[in-house]
Formats: C-alpha cells, structure tokens, sequence
C-alpha cells in the first residue's frame, strides 16, 4: 500500500480507514475509505511496514528513510514514537484538523481511546534542546525535549496559584508595628523584636546564630520592604524599595511582588539562594519549631522569558533532588502574575 504526498499531507486508499483510522488512529478520514496523514504519522507507517512507499509531488516513490529527510520531521517522529510505544494514540495538531489551543504539536489520547472519543491526557510541544522557549508559551503542555542524541524528556508545565498545593488552615500572624529597624547595604536589622515576628512570622533570622532564641534579626530587602509596607517597620517602604532598586535592579520589584503575593496566598517564602532560587516556601506554616520541609522553588521572570530546555532541566532537576517543586513566577512590574509550574513527567 502507497500513499500520496501533496499539499502537506500524505493521503491514502484502499481500506486504509478501517485498517489505520478506525483499528489504530492514524490521520483522519477523507471520503469512502481514504484517510489523510500528516507527515510523521505517514513516517511512523513507513516505519513499521504498514506503507509501502509515498509518493513525492515529482512522482518518485519514497521509502522511510528519504521521506522522513523530506518531511524534516525527525524531532516529532523520535516523539511521536516514542508515545506510541508506551501505548498511546496521538494526532499532531493541524488547523482544520486537530486544532489545539495550548500551541501544541502533539495530542495525546488516554490509553484505549483514540481521536473518535474526543478526550485528551495530554497536549505535547516538541523542542529540540537548544531551541529557545517562552515562558507565555508554557502552562496546560507537556513539553517533550529531544537531546543530541535523540533521547527524550518530558516536563510537565501548567499553570498553578501562588498557594500551590497547600490546603491547611493558615494562622496568619500579624506583625506589631513601628519596630526599631536600622537599613544596611544589602539588608535591613530588627533591633529588640517580639519572639513571634521569627517564631511565628518567620521574618528574618537571628543575628546571633540559628540556634538563638531572641536577639536581634536581620531582614532581607525585600521582607524589609514588605514589612515597612504593612507598618510593621520603623523605616519608610520608598526607602527600602529605593535601596532594594540599588542592589538589584528593577527585578528588586518583581520579587517583591512574588513574595508579596505569596505571603497573601498562605505561603511562608524564605530566601533560595542555596537552591539557585529567589525564594522556597512553606506552606502549611504555624511555628519555626514546627515547620516541615519547604515545598516550592520559586525563580522569578519577566513574562517575556525565555528558556533554554538544559537551564530548565538543570532547575527541575535540582528542585526534584531536594524534594520541591520549581515554580517560576511570570512578573512584571505592574501586572498580574501567572505561576508556572514544571515538573519531570514520565508518560
């Protein structure tokens, strides 16, 4: 059996509905028993044997091998693959056929159903690993990364709130007001303050060790900036915020906003320097005596980010290896923001 290739599309005969729409979910039907193909469909049937050859626009008949370097189709195809050994059926996304509003190249079907079922596990973007990725184009996708050498990983992406997972009952504390504070290079210094502004807020760290039960505390920037906010402070909030702009930048403003908005949602962030992160947090939190692991790895990015699929592995790979998940916070300024959150995937 051949098949013919023409206008993007490799088009079939004979009973190839019953025997590749209806029986496997390959393409989808034409009139009477034709079926349509999309190109790494046609390429996994050369593949396997079920085609003979196709037929090329200058009439020479094309076996796997050739038609796989026409189609320039090999990242999809070592994917597509890939899922149709694992025992899926899939369709790649085409307008007019399998529309998919999540920009995905792939849609994958739940194992025993096909594309008559109208039900989807998960939507597939493919990348090779040096293609650039916006953060935008991330969330709702499983993204497939094809290496160097052709082996596959998958990361699932979707969109989150800024509470995460964390359904427990927050106290939230309240922190006293006008405490005597004093503005350092890079941070800021709590003189005399109230145990619970550490114990129970979980502002700061002691100056005079982790294992110090009072003192005083030094506050990084941006909880500076957020305490000054809320009164909590001595010390003016445009002060803060100008000398945080000092030391970093205008992304001094996109953190504030992340830890600001997670503070609101529940979450406890604390600094994720030694995780190559802005913040971790814990959720769930009450007291420092009786906090659990962090749960989160936070980086925060401007929406117009880019990824590189190794720099996105090397954060998930990390936050896997100590338990947490990486979330990345999608900010500017003066706008909302989205929380994306990636994870290994095994399908």
């Amino acid at each position: 059996m051949q098949g013919t290739f023409e206008g993007g599309t490799v088009r079939v005969g004979g009973d190839a509905r019953q025997r590749f729409y209806d029986a496997r979910g390959y393409g989808r039907p034409l009139d009477g028993n034709r079926i349509e193909l999309a190109p790494v469909e046609a390429a996994h049937l050369l593949f396997r044997g079920d085609l003979d050859g196709v037929v090329g626009p200058d009439g020479e008949t094309m076996a796997f091998r050739a038609f796989l370097t026409a189609a320039d189709a090999v990242l999809t195809f070592v994917v597509y693959k890939d899922l149709r050994d694992r025992g899926f059926y899939l369709s790649p996304t085409r307008e007019g056929w399998v529309d998919d509003p999540a920009g995905a190249d792939l849609v994958v079907y739940p194992r025993g159903k096909g594309p008559a079922d109208d039900e989807v596990a998960h939507r597939v973007r493919v990348a090779g690993e040096r293609e650039e990725i916006l953060a935008a184009d991330l969330g709702d996708v499983v993204l497939a990364v094809v290496d160097e050498e052709g082996e596959l990983t998958y990361f699932e992406t979707e969109r989150i709130g800024a509470a995460g997972d964390a359904d427990a009952e927050i106290d939230r504390y309240d922190p006293p007001t006008d405490l005597d504070a004093a503005l350092l290079a890079d941070r800021a210094v709590v003189w005399d303050p109230p145990a619970d502004l550490h114990d129970r807020g979980f502002y700061g760290q002691r100056l005079h060790g982790r294992n110090a039960e009072s003192g005083p505390l030094q506050l990084s920037l941006v909880e500076a900036a957020y305490l000054a906010r809320r009164g909590a402070l001595g010390l003016p909030e445009p002060r803060v915020v100008e000398r945080g702009r000092q030391v970093e930048g205008e992304r001094f403003d996109r953190r504030l906003r992340a830890y600001a908005a997670l503070r609101a949602a529940g979450s406890v962030p604390k600094s994720g320097f030694k995780f190559g992160a802005d913040f971790r947090t814990y959720d769930g939190f009450t007291t420092v005596s009786e906090m659990d692991h962090s749960t989160r790895l936070i980086r925060v990015v401007s929406p117009a980010h880019t990824f590189l699929p190794r720099d996105l592995s090397l954060d998930v790979r990390l936050a896997g290896g100590v338990r947490k998940r990486m979330v990345f916070a999608l900010t500017d300024v003066n706008e909302g923001i989205d929380w994306l959150s990636v994870a290994r995937l095994t399908p």
